[in-house]
């Protein structure tokens, strides 16, 4: 991504992330989806009631990742292949370890985390049978997130979108399986997300074996991960922190949402997943704009990333607004693919979350351009101190303008942390524009040159990529 015009290289990166991502997505859906239409409202709930403490615990992970993947993709900017191989064994240990202390620390403590959070008693059961099953398929998340942000990093976001459409439709037909005909509940459920983030793993795994030379981990890169730790450590563990922050901010919602009742949190469900749909093309537009300003500042072609920055905002502003004014208007006739016409409460209250959240997407849009962009280019301090402000801003909300204004207050908790992560976001990217573009590259373009013509391994055999 470090050559060619920075807008078409970054709307067609983002395009097969954007499909991956929707389909990631319909994991979730599904099995709100399914829950809803075969166990019942109350099952939908509980579904709904898990999502706070399985961001909470899955983001971290997530954020590892994400964060171990942008170092891969500097290295992969810089032409370092020796660099590249390091990143990946020391990646895999992180992981490893990471993956040991979260399900050790999750599964024990399932039924006692739902009950801190207050959910309500006719949906508990419900909620702990499918969050421990969650929890206890950790593995198969974080591997998944590993092996594709890797993929992504050296300018590959094709390969993952085949794999999670080959799942997405395995999970839905396990989801009518466990539920159905193994009369599984909502544990069935959990079971098919957990099988379909194995299976993607796997493909990845064998994929990246057979097809990329570049991600083959020779023996002497395993001992050099005593070396690359505290770096991998420096960038990936805030940003996996800033997953957890944020995601402490959405419990807290969650409880505010649970002391409101069963309705409440239906409706919040219901909205959220239509919400997560709408809002998947910024986000993949920022995730994009990770790897691009990672790759960029690696070939330390500054002028370039704000080139990109500059046009990715138009573009994400302009799908901001429509996107919004559409679902101001029929949000809650989406609504009710998940409840129905039989409950006119809980489509009021998605109506009041449409109005609420929908009508801000432009503040969400450069929040992630922003915050992806930073860590692109390994500044970790500003996007963690951006979900300290996001996690207040939210628990204002939850804590104080729902007990004014019940639901509609609870809504509103959304767009004030975006507004609040937005502040230190600005305040660090701009003073960092000026000090990247005062620098003068450490090599004249005939040596970048040389130095492209060395790296002449395929990255991908067979392919075209």
């Amino acid at each position: 991504m470090t050559k060619g015009n920075p807008t078409k290289l970054i709307v067609m990166f983002t395009i097969p992330m954007l499909l991956g991502n929707i389909f990631q997505q319909l994991y979730s859906m599904a099995d709100t989806l399914i829950v809803s239409q075969t166990i019942g409202v109350d099952a939908l709930a509980a579904v709904g009631s898990t999502g706070s403490i399985t961001f909470l615990i899955l983001g971290l992970a997530t954020g590892l990742t994400a964060g171990l993947a942008v170092i891969t993709a500097q290295r992969f900017g810089e032409k370092d292949e020796a660099g590249i191989r390091r990143n990946l064994a020391a990646s895999v240990i992180i992981s490893l370890v990471m993956t040991v202390i979260l399900t050790a620390v999750s599964v024990p403590l399932t039924r006692q985390i739902l009950e801190w959070m207050q959910t309500p008693p006719e949906i508990l059961d419900y909620a702990y049978d499918y969050l421990v099953v969650i929890f206890a398929g950790i593995g198969a998340s974080v591997a998944f997130n590993l092996l594709s942000n890797v993929l992504r990093a050296v300018g590959d976001s094709k390969t993952p979108l085949y794999f999670l459409i080959i799942t997405s439709i395995l999970n839905v037909v396990m989801d009518y399986v466990f539920i159905l005909f193994f009369d599984m509940g909502v544990a069935g459920a959990g079971y098919a997300t957990v099988l379909s983030q194995v299976i993607a793993s796997v493909l990845c795994l064998v994929y990246i074996a057979k097809k990329i030379p570049l991600l083959r981990i020779h023996t002497e890169d395993w001992k050099a991960v005593g070396r690359e730790t505290a770096l991998h450590l420096k960038i990936s563990l805030p940003m996996g922190f800033q997953y957890s922050i944020i995601a402490i901010g959405s419990i807290v919602l969650q409880v505010t949402l649970n002391r409101l009742g069963a309705d409440a949190i239906a409706a919040y469900t219901a909205a959220g997943k239509i919400d997560g749909i709408a809002t998947l093309p910024l986000q993949s537009f920022g995730v994009t704009m990770a790897t691009y300003a990672a790759q960029n500042y690696g070939a330390k072609q500054y002028d370039r990333i704000w080139e990109g920055v500059r046009k990715v905002a138009k573009i994400v502003i302009v799908y901001s607004i429509v996107t919004g004014i559409v679902l101001s208007l029929w949000g809650d006739t989406f609504s009710k693919l998940f409840v129905g016409s039989s409950s006119p409460e809980v489509l009021d209250m998605t109506r009041i979350y449409f109005l609420t959240n929908a009508t801000m997407y432009v503040l969400l849009a450069l929040l992630f351009i922003y915050r992806y962009t930073l860590q692109g280019l390994g500044n970790s301090l500003a996007p963690t101190v951006a979900g300290v402000m996001e996690l207040i801003c939210r628990v204002i909300g939850a804590l104080i303008l729902s007990n004014m204004f019940g639901f509609g207050g609870a809504s509103v908790s959304n767009p004030l942390a975006w507004l609040g992560a937005l502040v230190p976001l600005f305040m660090a990217y701009y003073p960092l524009k000026r000090e990247l573009s005062g620098r003068k590259k450490s090599a004249s373009p005939l040596l970048l040159e040389e130095s492209a013509a060395t790296f002449n391994e395929p990255v991908f055999e067979g392919t075209n990529k």
